[in-house]
């Protein structure tokens, strides 16, 4: 009803946890131009309390953003659907957003409409601040496990790609490469290929929350330590457990993204 309503140029999605600074939407409105159809914010979270949100501050300022920006940079199609600024005509032209219910990641099906028919997306210089009640461990990394769900089906050759983007995973591989090509010692080279990621991930944290960081660099290294550790377990859960638990109803992803309900048995 919302959208049917809307009768301006612009609409805004946003989910209802996301915290907006009085300049937000004015930022998002600069960084529309011409021949971009969607603005988007990269997520990130607000300062809580407590461990589960120090990890969780850590994989979004880290992992999430280093592959967030790149995609952006590369031009692929990267946008979620916490807070975007979309023009409403071309959205109209495929059906509006009800032409994508049929899928659980919509925004990225959003995006790709666009880029299809030659629009361009922007990312805004401002984060989604995420403000929902504080987390837990457990309730996290479901949520990042559904994530890989949805990646996996819409983007099926994630499946070889996404293991190869890890930190430990990669040390692996450059460690053989290296000591293959030089004979140098392997543990050696992984090591330095683990203190160099650890650094330049604190380096990005400290430039996506813009000021100072609020917990202490032990919670820092601890949290980083355990979500390179849980990232290839959680992926393996994603593929080996593929149907998705969202709100009251389990959905089985079909290649492409497309949804469906998985009827419960009596």
């Amino acid at each position: 009803p919302g959208y049917k309503a809307a009768k301006y140029d612009f609409i805004l999605i946003s989910d209802s946890g996301i915290r907006m600074k009085e300049d937000t939407l004015l930022d998002m409105v600069s960084s529309m131009a011409d021949d971009v159809a969607l603005v988007h914010q990269m997520p990130f979270v607000c300062d809580r309390k407590g461990f589960p949100s120090v990890l969780e501050k850590v994989y979004f300022g880290t992992a999430h953003a280093r592959i967030y920006l790149s995609a952006d940079f590369l031009g692929i199609n990267c946008p979620t659907g916490m807070s975007a600024l979309m023009r409403k005509k071309p959205l109209d032209e495929v059906g509006g957003i009800a032409a994508f219910g049929q899928y659980l990641a919509e925004d990225f099906f959003f995006a790709k409409s666009f880029t299809d028919r030659g629009w361009k997306l922007r990312i805004s210089s401002q984060p989604a601040w995420q403000n929902s009640c504080t987390p837990d461990i457990d309730s996290f990394q479901h949520r990042i496990t559904r994530w890989a769900k949805l990646r996996i089906a819409m983007i099926p050759h994630m499946i070889l790609l996404e293991p190869l983007s890890e930190c430990l995973m990669l040390g692996v591989l450059a460690a053989w490469a290296v000591s293959f090509l030089v004979q140098c010692d392997p543990f050696a080279v992984y090591l330095v290929h683990l203190l160099l990621w650890f650094l330049l991930d604190y380096v990005l944290l400290c430039i996506v929350q813009n000021g100072s960081i609020p917990f202490s660099k032990t919670d820092f290294v601890v949290a980083w330590m355990l979500r390179e550790c849980c990232a290839l377990i959680l992926f393996i859960r994603a593929l080996w457990e593929p149907d998705i638990k969202w709100r009251t109803g389990t959905f089985k992803l079909m290649w492409g993204g497309v949804a469906q309900e998985v009827k419960t048995k009596l």
